[in-house]
C-alpha cells in the first residue's frame, strides 16, 4: 500500500515501505545515523588498519631515525659552540650536519614510495625495504660522520634499495592495466603479481 510521509519542510511526498533519498530525504538523513549500523563501519575501520598498521609502523621508525639525526647535529652545535644559523665551523659538526641534510633530503621520496608501493604491491615486502632502507641510512649517518668516504657502502646499497622499491610501485601500478588487455602468455607472467598484490 502507498502512504504518505510528511518531510521537512511541509513537503509531502509518496512513498511505499522504506522511503528513498528522492522521496523523503530527512527521513533518510535520520536512517543513516542509525546507531546498529556503527558495528559495521568499525569493522571496516579496523580492516583498512590491518592493511596499514606496517606502512604506519616503519614510517614512524623513519620520522624517529629522522629525529635522532637531527639531536646528533644540536649536540655537536652546541658541543662545539656554534651558534645558528651558521652551518660551518668544526669539522666533526660540518660533516654531522651535512650527513643529516643528506639523509633529509631523500626521506620524502622513499616515503611516498613507500606508501604507494605497500597499498598496490604489497604492505610487507615495501616495510621489508623500509627497515634495510632505515638501516643502511643509520650506517651512512654514522659512517659519513667519521668520514665521507666511508659512507659509501651504505650509500650504494640505499640507492638500490630506492630503485627496487621504485620498480614495485611500477609493478603495483601497473597490473591492473596490463592484466585485462594483455596477450594470454603476458597474462600467465602477471597473475602472481596480481595475487601478490592483493594478500
Amino acid at each position: 500500500m502507498w502512504r504518505e510521509l510528511s518531510c521537512g519542510g511541509g513537503n509531502t511526498s509518496c512513498c511505499k515501505g522504506t522511503p528513498s533519498p528522492q522521496c523523503c530525504p530527512a527521513e533518510r538523513a535520520g536512517e543513516q545515523l542509525d546507531p546498529s549500523h556503527l558495528p559495521g563501519v568499525w569493522v571496516t575501520i579496523s580492516n583498512m588498519r590491518h592493511q596499514m598498521d606496517l606502512l604506519a609502523t616503519v614510517t614512524v621508525l623513519g620520522v624517529l631515525e629522522q629525529a635522532y639525526f637531527m639531536l646528533q647535529v644540536i649536540h655537536t652545535q652546541q658541543q662545539h659552540r656554534i651558534s645558528p644559523p651558521r652551518t660551518t665551523g668544526h669539522p666533526e659538526f660540518e660533516q654531522i650536519f651535512r650527513a643529516q641534510v643528506n639523509c633529509s633530503e631523500y626521506f620524502p621520496v622513499f616515503t611516498s614510495l613507500l606508501w604507494v608501493a605497500g597499498i598496490f604491491f604489497h604492505q610487507a615486502v615495501a616495510a621489508a625495504c623500509r627497515l634495510l632502507y632505515l638501516y643502511t641510512h643509520l650506517r651512512y649517518f654514522q659512517g659519513y660522520a667519521a668520514a665521507a668516504q666511508g659512507s659509501l657502502g651504505p650509500l650504494y646499497v640505499s640507492a638500490w634499495v630506492l630503485w627496487l622499491l621504485l620498480g614495485l610501485v611500477v609493478a603495483g601500478l601497473l597490473v591492473p592495466f596490463l592484466l585485462p588487455c594483455c596477450s594470454p602468455w603476458m597474462a600467465v607472467l602477471v597473475q602472481p603479481l596480481q595475487h601478490l598484490s592483493v594478500w
